[in-house]
């Protein structure tokens, strides 16, 4: 089995765009939740990784790219794991009594490292063109999900809730994770192709 260790860092790729889906903020009382959350640590066998790559054989080109890649990615957990732990701290249901305590969460917590996420995302610039295409897409949807979460800060910046925006920022939020589940399997692919088994 060639480099089954690699799983080890597209799964933490996989956790790392999947907490961001959505928080589980409901548009109204009535509607269900749209997704749930991992109490996982993501960072729990990262210095294993540089301990591995260190006893490897030599990678080719396109397989060191893709474990740079994925280390650039990791990198960025911290800016994920506060924006989960504060959108699980928010609750399933949007209400006037609590809209001001998740408009403080939104403000203070999650959009700004979220918006660090996104744009230290950006900044990584893969070489090899199946990357390219597969970082283009998480960042797409990365920066969806980050217009959602500002369209729910909208959504409670008022006494009342806009709940017409709320579900604005769901769409928005459901669309991004779509397309960083996309990005997902487009890595599995991309890995598979070079000789990753799974």
């Amino acid at each position: 089995m060639k480099k089954s260790w690699i799983i080890s860092l597209i799964t933490s790729f996989v956790l790392l765009g999947g907490v961001l889906l959505s928080p589980a903020t409901s548009v109204n009382a009535a509607k269900e939740a749209t997704s749930t959350y991992s109490d996982q640590s993501y960072s729990e066998n990262e210095d294993d990784f540089s301990e591995e790559f260190a006893d490897e054989s030599a990678f080719s080109e396109a397989e060191q790219e893709l474990v740079d890649y994925l280390n650039q990615i990791l990198a960025l957990e911290t800016y994920v794991a506060k924006t989960s732990t504060a959108l699980e701290s928010i609750g399933s249901q949007v209400t006037s009594p609590n809209r001001k305590s998740i408009y403080l969460k939104l403000t203070n917590t999650v959009i700004p490292n979220y918006s660090k996420f996104v744009s230290k995302l950006k900044q990584i610039k893969p070489v090899n063109p199946e990357l390219k295409k597969i970082h283009a897409r998480f960042v797409k949807g990365s920066y969806t999900q980050l217009e959602g979460y500002l369209l729910y800060k909208q959504a409670v910046s008022k006494t009342k809730v806009n709940y017409t925006i709320l579900k604005q920022g769901s769409a928005k939020i459901k669309t991004g994770g779509d397309l960083i589940d996309q990005s997902e399997q487009q890595l599995y692919a991309y890995a598979r192709s070079l000789g990753f088994e799974f």
